[in-house]
């Protein structure tokens, strides 16, 4: 990977990891379904107009947008709101990784190694010990912390939704499937605004909107989402997806710091040990099989 292709990862990792910041700023004059619905406007407009429509099926595309756009962050935005620190919240939703391997599991019949139960097992077990410490600044909420699983699960399922994609429609660029499956949300998280956060509260927000909300806005929809999966997307174009995929265990990192340090938030000592057994258990699951893929060239090679 090149200096600028690295610099550009980890640009990327920076805008992701301080996401769960904004989130946080944003939700604190805007309700989190009106947010939702307004991040999701804002990548659609103007870029449908810059991206070309995806070839992929419109029934892949719909399901791409309600697991991956509303169902993760309908229940990330929630969960935050109610309560789930954001930096712990960058880490927990990192589940998603052991989801995603469950899932192809069952539905691709892809096989489980051993370092993957291993990472399960001590992520796992990391993710209760999370649960269960608390700090004066990071107090999780029970509600908070199973929303973000949640949110963990659509990602996922998003994800088995977007290798299906991949499958029947190799020649689409991610960000036309991004972008243009930001489409499809933008209903559901304005309908689900309405039913439940209520029409008085849509107003207010709107209207009493300052310049930290219209921000977040900016910065969650075009920065994170517009900016982050076209470079992204970009990068596992041009490399094999295990020299990509790992930098992302970077982005936990970047939001706990970011979250200490502009929110304040500080983990108990439990919540540390809690924290180092989900990235140990995330660790093992992605670098044994970057060990993996490694060794299988150069056995192929000595059978030669």
């Amino acid at each position: 990977m090149s200096t600028k292709d690295r610099l550009l990862a980890l640009c990327v990792v920076i805008v992701w990891g301080v996401n769960f910041v904004v989130i946080r700023f944003g939700l604190d004059g805007i309700p989190p379904f009106l947010l939702g619905g307004l991040r999701f406007l804002f990548v659609l407009f103007p870029a449908l107009f810059l991206v070309p429509i995806p070839k992929a099926p419109l029934r892949l595309l719909v399901m791409y947008g309600l697991m991956i756009n509303f169902g993760q962050f309908a229940f990330l935005f929630s969960a935050i709101k109610l309560g789930m620190p954001a930096g712990l919240a960058s880490l927990v939703l990192q589940a998603q990784a052991f989801f995603t391997l469950l899932l192809c599991a069952l539905f691709f019949r892809e096989k489980i190694r051993i370092n993957h139960l291993l990472g399960i097992t001590i992520a796992g077990a990391g993710i209760v010990v999370l649960a269960m410490g608390q700090a004066p600044t990071a107090n999780i909420t029970a509600i908070g912390f199973i929303l973000t699983l949640f949110a963990a699960l659509s990602w996922a399922s998003g994800n088995i939704v977007n290798k299906r994609i991949a499958s029947v429609s190799p020649e689409d660029n991610i960000l036309s499937v991004v972008v243009w499956s930001a489409a499809i949300p933008i209903l559901p998280f304005f309908l689900c605004s309405f039913l439940f956060e209520g029409p008085a509260a849509i107003v207010d927000s709107l209207t009493n909107i300052n310049a930290k909300g219209v921000l977040s806005i900016a910065y969650l929809s075009i920065i994170s989402t517009i900016f982050g999966y076209s470079v992204w997307g970009q990068l596992l174009s041009r490399y094999e997806t295990w020299r990509v995929a790992p930098l992302t265990l970077l982005v936990p990192v970047v939001g706990m710091t970011a979250a200490w340090l502009v929110l304040d938030e500080t983990l108990s000592m439990v919540q540390i040990i809690g924290a180092a057994m989900v990235m140990f258990g995330l660790l093992i699951n992605v670098f044994g099989s970057l060990v993996n893929r490694l060794r299988t060239p150069r056995a192929s090679g000595g059978e030669k």
